[in-house]
């Protein structure tokens, strides 16, 4: 069963494919994902990594976990469930949503 790891404290400049060529040192890669922000397109500075089997994620870990990777050391470690959160309103804008308790727009 493949095991997921969290990566931590990547440099911007990684890419998927750049994340997936370095973790097959360790052993196969199911995925390889850097995660980007939506906005700017820009990394995020983490990612996650599937290993196919818990042996190799655990050697990944311990290939990996404090050890430089393109100029920066990163954390690597098994990935926790995602938490439930709650949602935020679309454009985040708070409650009000961008308008002043409905008296017709903005007053900045």
């Amino acid at each position: 069963m493949a095991t997921k790891l969290f990566i931590g404290s990547l440099s911007y400049g990684v890419d998927d494919d750049q994340l997936k060529e370095a973790f097959a040192a360790a052993g196969t890669v199911v995925s390889a994902k850097v995660i980007i922000d939506r906005e700017s397109g820009r990394s995020k500075g983490y990612g996650f990594v599937e290993m196919s089997t818990d042996e190799e994620a655990q050697a990944a870990i311990k290939m990996f976990d404090g050890k430089e990777l393109n100029g920066r050391v990163v954390a690597v470690n098994e990935a926790r469930p995602q938490e439930n959160r709650e949602r935020r309103p679309a454009g985040n804008m708070g409650s009000r949503g961008g308008r002043d308790n409905n008296r017709g727009g903005n007053r900045y």
